[in-house]
């Protein structure tokens, strides 16, 4: 009641041009945390790097070039790209890319025109199975994602835990690394790494692309 009243007492001070008591000033939400400060804090360091990454001048040529998007996931080693489990993950890359003006090729075109195995080299390190299959599609980048998981028993929590760490490499179509990005996550979930790593890709994308597409437009000849 106490709050109420001097809620009320502000506003009818506020009313009349009156300067609030400080007594009533007393009576406020509680104010952020030093976590809660540095945590905004370190949103809008974030947020100003992506726009800087952003403001890279990308020259018409540049954008104009296709580019071929590609996830795999890495399992005891071995990378499994069977492009229909990752169209998902393939598209919310890609829209963004779209977004600001570059060229890619959606999962639908790739799976049609692209044989598996043609795809399996490129996460193989096979140049020329990987440059056939740029050919094919007239690509000239090749945006390949591998997904990783490591998978153990966390005794702090007694939980499962899985981390998902998802790493990019931009490279032409001779395999020439233009840009690399990175993003990891933890969750306690479990059981669903796909599920996991479009999740890490929808909250990190804008990051990983901004990066990717400045150093795409800087470098790119």
């Amino acid at each position: 009641m106490m709050r109420r009243s001097s809620a009320i007492l502000i506003a009818t001070f506020c009313a009349l041009g009156l300067r609030v008591p400080a007594y009533a000033q007393g009576f406020k939400f509680s104010n952020p945390t030093e976590d809660e400060k540095n945590e905004a804090a370190a949103q809008q360091d974030k947020q100003a790097r992506v726009d800087w990454q952003l403001s890279t001048p990308c020259r018409a040529k540049i954008k104009n070039r296709k580019i071929m998007v590609l996830v795999g996931e890495e399992r005891n080693g071995l990378v499994f790209a069977p492009q229909a489990s990752f169209t998902r993950h393939v598209e919310a890359i890609n829209s963004r890319l779209q977004a600001l003006g570059l060229k890619t090729y959606s999962a639908e075109q790739i799976r049609k025109q692209v044989a598996q195995e043609e795809v399996d080299a490129y996460f193989k390190n096979d140049p020329d199975r990987a440059l056939s299959a740029a050919k094919r599609l007239s690509a000239q980048y090749v945006l390949k994602g591998v997904i990783a998981t490591q998978a153990f028993h966390n005794q702090m929590v007694n939980v499962n835990q899985v981390n998902v760490a998802l790493d990019f490499t931009l490279a032409d179509a001779a395999g020439r690394t233009v840009s690399t990005a990175h993003a990891s996550n933890a969750s306690y979930a479990g059981a669903d790494v796909s599920g996991m790593a479009l999740k890490l890709i929808e909250e990190r994308a804008d990051e990983v692309v901004a990066q990717l597409y400045s150093d795409y437009c800087g470098k790119a000849r």
